[in-house]
């Protein structure tokens, strides 16, 4: 997306197709996890058995520590997106689940059980970047790229912030992003996270602005992240419902907020939605991409 619209800006090119696809399933869960694990440090954490789970685990202990969090919040967050998933007809999982599904599901990495975590899955998505002139000559409702923000973080997970409570790439991408944009995270109207598990969307919330830090899992908890409350997050299913096919997640998440903004996102629709926040995290918190999008 990013660098599409650095094509399209320098005047290099017109218009521009972004793709992203993955095709998971071909390998089982075991081989998968050892492959997505390899995403830290090659040298010293994964080779001895870390997985994706694993690692965000990590992140979950340390927030529940640090700000009190529950796995009941977390799993408030698993069954919110598992409705929406229900609304969506590209969603990979269709049916609601409830908390007693959540808490009751098979322990993965204490204290991520099988519903805290997103599948794997195949997938694909493509979206048409064009310059302004372009634009208005294709479409009578265009959606503007408003603001692109990209960070990155160390490697190893020990020469990061040692609390493991916060993603520094995203709260870097976020304020580059909102620079740009010109809006504050009170503006937006509707946001697409990084959930592949439910303790990163709370972490989320806190690092993109929605809330003050540690207020996280009681925004959860509260449902403000649901349509009509204060920020709607992740309401076409996100990561844990609508599905993880990795290359293909940022491009979902974009083409989930140009319906919104176009007004075509149905039961889900927000409101006069003028403006979308797109974040992507990359492996376990390496970089990030927040990308805002105005009606």
């Amino acid at each position: 997306m990013r660098i599409g619209w650095s094509f399209i800006s320098s005047g290099l090119h017109d218009i521009v197709a972004v793709v992203g696809f993955q095709k998971m399933t071909e390998l089982s869960s075991a081989e998968v996890q050892e492959v997505m694990g390899r995403s830290g440090d090659v040298m010293w954490e994964s080779p001895f058995g870390t997985t994706m789970p694993g690692y965000f685990a990590l992140y979950a202990r340390s927030h529940m520590q640090r700000y009190g969090t529950t796995e009941d919040q977390m799993a408030k967050v698993a069954v919110k997106n598992h409705f929406y998933a229900t609304k969506n007809p590209k969603a990979m999982f269709g049916k609601e689940i409830s908390m007693e599904d959540v808490l009751g599901s098979r322990m993965i990495a204490s204290p991520l059980k099988r519903y805290d975590c997103c599948s794997n899955s195949d997938g694909a998505a493509c979206i048409i970047l064009a310059s302004e002139e372009v634009a208005r000559k294709v479409s009578d409702t265009p959606v503007w790229v408003s603001g692109l923000g990209l960070a990155s973080s160390p490697m190893t997970l020990t020469s990061r912030d040692p609390s493991l409570t916060s993603f520094d790439c995203t709260v870097e991408a976020a304020k580059e992003a909102y620079r740009m944009s010109g809006v504050e995270p009170k503006d937006v109207d509707v946001a697409e996270v990084h959930d592949c598990f439910t303790i990163t969307e709370i972490i989320n919330y806190e690092d993109l602005g929605f809330c003050d830090r540690g207020q996280g899992g009681k925004l959860a908890e509260e449902g403000q992240t649901y349509l009509g409350g204060k920020i709607p997050v992740n309401i076409d299913g996100g990561l844990l419902a609508k599905g993880h096919p990795v290359g293909a997640t940022g491009a979902s998440q974009i083409r989930t907020l140009v319906r919104q903004l176009r007004g075509q996102a149905g039961d889900t629709q927000v409101k006069d939605a003028k403006v979308g926040l797109a974040h992507n995290l990359g492996g376990i918190g390496m970089y990030c991409a927040v990308t805002i999008l105005k009606a």
